[in-house]
């Protein structure tokens, strides 16, 4: 069978499909995967075939706004005041140009079926343009919230001036690949959707764990922080830096792309900064996970069991950050609360709080549980039709 996998061009969007799509290459699936040309070295690294298509975030937020306008997370305008933005984004110029670039590609390979991350509805449109049957494939958790009807709203503008007036949204009606455990789930996503449940297998690109982690005296905690690739705040940092290292703890610090770690100065002798580190093979290792709430993170730290110390910085952050707390594994600091005395107390608790801990063992056991790559690869000829 001939398979087209396609995603946003960022490494959240992208790595969750990466396990499915070589699992089902690995199956004798012939598969193409397209996206943006800044991740398709990540995914020629995964052994798959590429092709361009599409293009990132941050060039599509410029092309409405100009490349000087604040970016959301760093502005001190009111979230909701980037709602029609991000809507125009997310809604119209990133399907609008993933549609088109999409369209010659499927007309070339002809597959079978085309496997979109859910964020990218243009891979969902290019597909019924086509006439190819399609899937989608979640990269957390479905947070529906008020940007999301803004982006729905002028998504579903763009869906009825191709013919499909009326389509079901965010779905499109299709089955959906879902790597989100069903109890931390959203409901409404639950009450309306054709699940496909896949257990979130993490994806990292090859690299070694910082010095000192594979061994290591497991007397003393281990704290990761990360924010993420995107949404990185020397702020927040140094701040969560601060507060973190006055616990009789180590802390392994990945900077990522957005920050260099340079400007978060000299630090305490227990805190390691790096540019990147590879999240799956760290977290095993890790006794708490203090991160911005990114899906990759979020649904990580839930396979691996820890408890989690979220400080949302933009996205779907805010409602990742609300599921943490409503399972009971972790909790949240927003804002004026995202201060280095709040972090050093948050996280000794968490570190020690056995409801917290059992909640989190609990919720590792349900990831488990979940259908392989390996599983799901063998069902997709049931939805080429």
């Amino acid at each position: 069978m001939r398979l087209i996998f396609t995603s946003l061009v960022s490494h959240g969007h992208l790595y969750p499909l990466l396990p499915l799509a070589v699992a089902a290459r690995d199956a004798g699936h012939e598969v193409v995967f397209a996206t943006g040309d800044d991740m398709l070295t990540v995914v020629e690294k995964a052994g798959l075939a590429v092709e361009s298509a599409g293009f990132g975030m941050r060039e599509a937020y410029e092309s409405v706004v100009g490349p000087d306008a604040p970016k959301p997370h760093a502005s001190d305008a009111p979230p909701e005041s980037f709602h029609p933005i991000i809507g125009e984004v997310f809604g119209n110029v990133m399907p609008r140009r993933f549609a088109a670039d999409l369209t010659p590609l499927l007309e070339r390979h002809r597959p079978d079926l085309v496997v979109y991350e859910s964020g990218n509805a243009g891979g969902a449109i290019a597909a019924r343009l086509a006439g190819i049957p399609a899937i989608g494939h979640g990269f957390g958790r479905f947070s529906p919230d008020d940007i999301m009807d803004v982006i729905f709203g002028r998504l579903a503008e763009f869906a009825a001036e191709v013919g499909f007036e009326g389509v079901h949204l965010p779905s499109f009606g299709d089955p959906v690949i879902d790597i989100c455990p069903e109890s931390v789930q959203s409901p409404d996503f639950l009450a309306g959707a054709n699940r496909i449940p896949l257990r979130p297998v993490g994806w990292a690109e090859p690299g070694d764990l910082p010095a000192g982690v594979a061994g290591r005296d497991k007397s003393r905690p281990l704290i990761y922080l990360t924010l993420g690739t995107a949404f990185g705040d020397e702020v927040v940092f140094k701040r969560a830096i601060t507060g973190l290292a006055r616990i009789e703890a180590d802390v392994i610090v990945a900077a990522g792309p957005a920050v260099d770690p340079v400007l978060l100065g000299e630090v305490p002798g227990n805190v390691r900064v790096e540019a990147w580190v590879p999240q799956v093979d760290l977290l095993p290792h890790v006794d708490l996970v203090v991160h911005h709430g990114g899906s990759g993170t979020t649904l990580g730290a839930f396979g691996a069991g820890l408890p989690q110390l979220v400080l949302p910085q933009g996205a779907d952050q805010f409602t990742n950050a609300q599921a943490v707390v409503a399972a009971g594994v972790g909790t949240q600091l927003i804002g004026a609360e995202i201060v280095e005395d709040v972090i050093h107390e948050q996280a000794r608790k968490l570190l020690t709080d056995e409801a917290v801990l059992g909640a989190a063992r609990a919720l590792a056991a349900e990831v488990a549980a979940m259908p392989s790559p390996e599983e799901v690869a063998q069902r997709l000829p049931e939805f080429a039709g």
